[in-house]
């Protein structure tokens, strides 16, 4: 087991190559726990060089609603008024605090990707 810090793109290539290796590798074996390091060390690298950002919040919201089966009617239910979930759908009204309180308790999106601007 040479496990190294993943410094470079050289470094992380070569992570996970070895990863790919021992990817079904026993839990308590010498394998094993280098996957386990290996898996640490390849996280905190994509972390810090291969940030995700949050999806925009009405793509969110529009992407919940479809997995829901939702439609704008049911949106209003949970912002008020119809013209209220039209006016937020096409980006023309902006979200408030309490209606992202609201759409993160009926739809689960957090709140995180709710506040971000758009």
């Amino acid at each position: 087991m040479d496990i190294k810090p993943i410094k470079t793109k050289k470094d992380y290539q070569a992570a996970m190559n070895r990863l790919e290796v021992i990817f079904d590798a026993k839990p308590g074996t010498p394998e094993g726990d280098e996957l386990e390091v290996l898996g640490i060390l390849i996280d905190k690298y994509e972390q810090e060089h291969y940030l995700i950002g949050y999806p925009d919040p009405i793509e969110a919201i529009k992407f919940r609603m479809e997995q829901l089966g939702y439609s704008q009617s049911d949106l209003a239910k949970v912002v008020g008024l119809k013209s209220r979930a039209s006016e937020i759908l096409s980006k023309k009204r902006k979200l408030t605090l309490e209606m992202i309180r609201q759409l993160h308790q009926a739809l689960g999106i957090p709140t995180d990707v709710l506040i971000q601007s758009y």
